[in-house]
């Protein structure tokens, strides 16, 4: 599937997840976004991110949907690092995508310029296991572009992602992720 195929097939779904339909609705597209996470463990320092960011927002609503390519990911240490990393532990070829889909709980008004801090409420899912999570972060708006930055640790027993006990000192049992979006309306 193409990235636009994703996309037009995010957007098509999202109305299924309570997004409002009116004619006043402020639905924002993902126009650029970045996904990083790195592992700081005993033996070793892995980092990867990935552009392949899609995303939509409904300001009104306060509803919202991200989802990222598992095997866009890249910035490895080796081609080998990344081969094990799809293949042996997130099993990208079987849960192809990560999402967080849900809702914004402050009611800020983002047709004002400023920074907003703020937390979402949804469902965050990665390697075929999805969570509830309350996520903080941050949009700051100006001239009606919305710009958000979110830190976040994934924990890997919480996803049922195994690590064998030989390169148990190699990956850091918490993930540390780091997302940057930037919105347009629509």
């Amino acid at each position: 599937m193409t990235a636009l195929q994703k996309l037009l097939l995010l957007i098509w779904v999202l109305p299924v997840f309570s997004f409002k339909e009116t004619p006043t609705s402020a639905i924002y597209v993902l126009k650029k976004g970045q996904v990083s996470f790195h592992s700081n463990a005993k033996l070793e320092l892995i980092k990867a991110s990935s552009s392949d960011l899609k995303g939509i927002l409904d300001a009104e609503a306060r509803t919202f949907a991200f989802s990222v390519s598992i095997k866009s990911f890249d910035g490895f240490n080796s081609p080998l690092q990344k081969e094990h990393f799809n293949e042996n532990y997130i099993e990208s070829d079987k849960y192809a995508n990560a999402t967080f889909i849900g809702h914004i709980i402050e009611e800020d008004d983002f047709t004002k310029d400023g920074t907003y801090n703020l937390r979402a409420k949804g469902k965050f899912s990665v390697h075929g296991v999805q969570q509830e999570r309350i996520l903080q972060g941050d949009i700051t708006v100006k001239n009606g572009v919305l710009k958000l930055v979110c830190m976040f640790t994934v924990l890997l027993s919480e996803h049922e992602i195994k690590i064998p006990r030989i390169v148990h000192e190699k990956l850091a049992a918490e993930i540390d992720v780091t997302v940057t979006a930037e919105f347009v309306k629509q």
